[in-house]
């Protein structure tokens, strides 16, 4: 009995076995290529059978599998020349599918293997196009054209190889300066813009003396101006005062004599502390011994 059940068990486990190397299951998001002894036979999920459950010779047939959907590769960073002679890193990235994966398995066995020569030849490919453009249109200026030009160069290099891939984008991550030239056209930068600052700074300090010179010299000319009119005003008035004094003290000329007697008065006394010598007959004090008449 003990024979018995040791024999069915040991068929049990060469069944699981057999079963195990014969049935696998494709997903929807990849496609498997079998192959017999290294060579390719044939592919499921591309063309022909579907996914699902499938089968394949025990040990004799292997399945590779590869992603059926959109797979994204970053480049390594990429020194490149411009048509200018100037220099850039490049950080670009590629999204490619598999579009034939018996094409793509004879051709580089492994996603990893397509990685390395996906990425040398985008590599290439951006070192070519890049290197006939400049730094201005390589950042800003023809980007997306280039970028296009880059991408349909790549595809063609990917054609000709027999690559069995797809491109479907490319772009440029980054375009940047070296780090050694960085610092120098920082430098390159500040200077100018300080030569730029000392620039307008010059000709803020000329406008400055233009505005000052200017502002004295309407201020002299008003000054003189006011002076002049200040004067001939002081003329007119002093000519007419006199002409008035003249015409008031020839209609009475002891009034005259009497009215500038008092003023005369009025200013040597107007301190209050005033002190003077004089003798009683003197002609000044002849108005206060004999009145206006002065007789």
């Amino acid at each position: 009995m003990s024979n018995r059940i040791v024999a069915w068990l040991g068929v049990a486990v060469i069944a699981a076995v057999l079963a195990i190397n014969t049935f696998f299951i494709v997903d929807q998001r990849e496609q498997v290529v079998v192959v017999r002894f290294g060579d390719p036979i044939r592919t499921i999920n591309y063309s022909g059978k579907a996914a699902g459950l499938n089968v394949k010779v025990p040990f004799i047939e292997q399945v590779i599998r590869f992603d059926r959907r959109n797979i994204a590769l970053e480049a390594a960073q990429e020194e490149i020349i411009t048509s200018q002679q100037e220099r850039l890193v490049v950080d670009a990235f590629i999204r490619y599918r598999i579009s034939d994966p018996l094409l793509f398995y004879t051709t580089l066995r492994d996603e990893q293997i397509a990685a390395d020569r996906i990425e040398r030849l985008v590599n290439s490919s951006l070192r070519q196009v890049l290197g006939s453009a400049t730094a201005s249109d390589i950042i800003s200026g023809r980007r997306a054209q280039l970028m296009q030009q880059a991408k349909m160069d790549v595809a063609r290099r990917a054609r000709v190889s027999s690559l069995g891939i797809q491109v479907i984008d490319l772009r440029i991550r980054r375009a940047d300066l070296p780090a050694q030239n960085r610092e120098a056209v920082f430098r390159r930068m500040s200077t100018s813009r300080q030569q730029e600052a000392a620039r307008v700074r010059a000709v803020g300090e000329q406008q400055k003396r233009e505005i000052i010179a200017g502002a004295d010299k309407e201020v002299a000319i008003t000054l003189s101006t006011a002076r002049q009119t200040s004067g001939q005003t002081v003329g007119e008035g002093d000519a007419l005062r006199t002409r008035i004094y003249a015409q008031s003290f020839g209609k009475d000329p002891s009034f005259a004599a009497f009215f500038r007697s008092m003023q005369a008065y009025e200013r040597s006394f107007d301190d209050g502390q005033t002190t003077m010598v004089l003798s009683p007959d003197s002609a000044f004090f002849k108005y206060f011994e004999r009145g206006p008449s002065g007789r």
